[in-house]
Order: structure tokens, then C-alpha cells, then sequence
């Protein structure tokens, strides 16, 4: 699944492509999706898209006059910006014909994506969004905040972090890839760890997320760039799809556990309960 960075990365992608630009046709191929594409997808022909901003995993596109977008790429899906003479590919099943002679395509294999129209009202109010926590990268997610989320929580901390409604974005690589630089196990105990150590994995979840922005997106089997080539970023990985593997920092296999149905990673001897 696309997580945090790789929406992120297809947000820059995308954007120069399509802010500022006119839909002068809305192309349906299948409604079908987690949720059923809007039936009023088709207003906002010969409207502009303003902006396109991200909000934990989800795209929103701003229009000008017509409300918004608003996209999940699900499991499996992907936008690209293409020429409108191209051959549609068996699951691209949304399509915006653009001004410049472009078309953005929404690709989505599983169909486990989004695709609505939200016609008036703030879509950060939307309920799919409305619930959800602090941005990883932004100043409101701290280790005060952390601290509190997880002050009644007797759950693994791996499985809190992982908690939209605590922080968003962090998915299980990287909740694993963070979890290793701050050295802390997953399997602790939420409320049991101090407030100085939920400040170092307030600081590693930034920084792994960073990076891992930085790099282009974890490489994924169902992730590509915009541009169609893939993120580079799990070269870097230090546990994660790594297990007996020695630690690239002290040497000691990597452990696996299955963790709330999620494959999970950890060093023992560089990260302690």
C-alpha cells in the first residue's frame, strides 16, 4: 500500500502538471471503488484545479468554483499524468482531460481507492478526515502529544503509531524504521515508555518519513512515480523485509513477528522494551 511518502511524492509529481489547469472533459470507466465514484464527477468539467494538498493519505485537489477532489489511492492505485491519445490500460478507470493537452489518469488495480467530488464544505470536516491526528511532519505532533495518545493505552506502541487518530502516515515500514532508530521494541507497551524516549521516536518518525520523502517513496511492487519510475528509498531500510538478516548496526539478526495482522521488525539487542 502507498503509505505517507509515496502520496507525498506523487503530490509534487502531479502538481505542476495540473494547478492552474482547466478539466475540459471527466472520462468514468468504473465507479466501483472502495466508495463509488461521485455521480457528479462530471461538474466539474470546465472548471480549474487551484491547488492539490495532501492530508495524512489522501489527496485533495481544490477547484475553483466546484469544490474538490478528494483521492485515496487505496492498495494499489496511481496517478499519472499521460497524452489523452494513449491507450487506456485495463484499470484506469478515471480520467481529466486538461487545457494543456494533458489527461490525469486514476489507475487502480485492486479498486480499493478513492475518487469523490465533494461539491461545497471544507473537506478537512469531511468524515474521513475529520477524526484523523496530527500530521508526522508538521509542529502539532510532539512528544507531549504522543505522550497523551498513548498515556491510556495498554496496546503495543508499533500498533499506536500505526493509530490514524494518534498520528498519521505512519505505516508499518515505517513505523518499524522508526521504531529501530529511537530503539525501542514494538512490542512495548504504549504507556509504559517515558516521555524522553517518545521524543526520540517523535524524532525518528520525522526523520524516516523525511528521508524517505527525499528519496522518492519506498520502492513498492504497486508504486511507481508519476513519471513511472520507482521510489529508491528501501535501499535504505535497516529492518524492515529483513529477517535473520544481520543488523546493519550491531550485527545481530533481525527478528519477525506478526504484529495486529502487520509483518514486524526489530533489532533485540539495539532496541529495548
Amino acid at each position: 500500500m502507498p503509505e505517507l511518502p509515496e502520496v507525498e511524492t506523487t503530490r509534487r509529481g502531479v502538481e505542476p502538471h495540473v494547478v492552474g489547469k482547466r478539466v475540459l472533459e471527466v472520462i468514468v470507466r468504473h465507479r466501483g471503488l472502495r466508495q463509488p465514484v461521485s455521480d457528479t464527477l462530471d461538474e466539474i468539467a470546465g472548471d480549474r484545479i487551484t491547488a492539490l494538498r495532501r492530508r495524512a493519505k489522501y489527496l485533495i485537489f481544490d477547484l475553483g468554483h466546484s469544490g474538490c477532489l478528494l483521492v485515496h489511492l487505496g492498495m494499489s492505485g496511481s496517478l499519472r499524468v499521460v497524452d489523452p491519445a494513449a491507450d487506456f490500460k485495463k484499470h484506469d478507470h478515471i480520467a481529466l482531460t486538461l487545457d494543456s493537452g494533458k489527461q490525469l489518469r486514476f489507475h487502480d488495480p485492486r479498486r480499493f481507492g478513492i475518487f469523490l467530488h465533494l461539491a461545497t464544505g471544507d473537506p478537512l470536516q469531511h468524515p474521513l478526515l475529520k477524526s484523523l491526528g496530527p500530521e508526522p511532519l508538521e509542529e502539532d505532533f510532539t512528544a507531549k502529544q504522543l505522550a497523551a495518545a498513548c498515556a491510556s493505552r495498554s496496546c503495543a506502541i508499533k500498533l499506536a503509531i500505526m493509530d490514524p487518530k494518534v498520528v498519521v502516515g505512519v505505516g508499518n515500514i515505517y513505523a518499524s524504521e522508526a521504531l529501530f532508530r529511537a530503539g525501542i521494541r514494538p512490542a512495548t507497551p504504549a504507556h509504559r515508555i517515558s516521555r524522553p524516549r517518545l521524543a526520540k521516536l517523535v524524532a525518528a518518525i520525522r526523520q524516516v518519513l523525511a528521508d524517505s520523502i527525499a528519496q522518492g517513496g519506498t520502492t513498492l511492487r504497486d508504486f511507481l512515480h508519476s513519471d513511472g519510475e520507482p521510489g529508491y528509498f528501501r535501499q535504505q531500510l535497516f529492518v524492515y523485509d529483513r529477517k535473520n538478516e544481520p543488523c546493519r548496526v550491531c550485527g545481530t539478526p533481525i527478528r519477525h513477528a506478526v504484529m495486529g495482522q502487520r509483518s514486524t521488525y526489530w533489532c533485540p539487542k539495539c532496541q529495548k522494551p
